[in-house]
């Protein structure tokens, strides 16, 4: 088998560094290719339960920042996953990469997932060598490439950069569980008083908030957060029942209050982030 890719992701908004920030939404593409179907032993709908559906729709509202929106469903890759974090099981041949088991590989979660939702058996074969490299060569190198650029250029105009890289989530379990989870790998991938200040944004907006529970951050803001450098990179948890019928992945009415609170925190960033001495030299001093 061997998949026809289309470009793995659009970038909307302005490229050329003249704003601090760049937003992402590695999980709610909807493309599936139709060789991965017919190796699947999963329906399109098992395999889009794995999708943070409608979060780059959220984003719509923002404007001039640049977005990058994934088109290609989390069950064909994960972008939020390092590139060897692959299970060597799933993979007839050998890989240029050397795969490296981590806890999410041996959950089935690796770049190349073995289970959608409900821990559901994706494929009926096991995936190539060749098919593997290509999804990694095609989708998941050109990603953080392009972020890496941005973020760059971001830098070098303004002395600091902020990734916020959006997901949603399932209700957490509890009683009172948090309705946004903020993750910055417990204080690695971003400066504090910034992690504070979007945590206030969302408190503001009345929801319940909490800081790297149940969700740190994954290998976006692991690799991409450099805050002693300036580049800052702040992973977003949204209960996905605040704006959708789960079951359905249907919008319904909260869907506008959401995207004005995304849209909201995207101007917020831009006209505070300058007074919080995000660059190296300030943040180094600081400490």
């Amino acid at each position: 088998m061997h998949d026809s890719l289309v470009p793995g992701f659009s970038v909307s908004g302005d490229s050329d560094g003249r704003w601090p920030l760049v937003m992402a939404s590695p999980h709610s593409g909807r493309d599936y290719p139709a060789a991965f179907l017919a190796a699947s032993r999963l329906t399109l709908a098992q395999l889009r339960r794995a999708e943070d559906a409608h979060v780059d729709s959220l984003l719509d509202g923002v404007h001039g920042v640049p977005v990058l929106r994934a088109r290609h469903g989390r069950a064909f890759l994960d972008l939020n996953r390092a590139e060897n974090e692959i299970d060597p099981v799933m993979i007839d041949g050998p890989m240029a990469v050397t795969p490296h088991l981590t806890d999410r590989v041996a959950a089935g979660l690796g770049v190349l997932p073995r289970v959608a939702a409900q821990g559901l058996d994706i494929y009926r074969r096991r995936v190539t060598a060749f098919e593997a490299e290509a999804r990694l060569a095609a989708l998941h190198r050109p990603w953080h490439k392009r972020i890496t650029e941005l973020l760059d250029r971001a830098r070098a105009r303004h002395g600091y950069a902020i990734l916020i890289d959006c997901h949603s989530m399932p209700r957490p379990a509890g009683v009172m569980p948090p309705q946004v989870v903020v993750g910055d790998r417990f204080g690695g991938s971003a400066a504090p008083a910034l992690v504070a200040l979007i945590e206030q944004h969302f408190r503001q907006a009345g929801w319940r908030v909490a800081r790297n529970a149940p969700y740190a951050g994954g290998y976006t803001t692991d690799f991409h957060g450099a805050p002693l450098a300036g580049v800052h990179a702040v992973q977003i948890e949204i209960d996905r029942t605040l704006y959708m019928d789960a079951s359905r992945l249907v919008r319904h009415d909260g869907f506008d209050g959401v995207a004005a609170q995304m849209a909201g925190l995207a101007r917020l960033l831009l006209a505070s982030s300058p007074l919080l001495g995000l660059g190296p030299q300030q943040r180094e001093a600081a400490e």
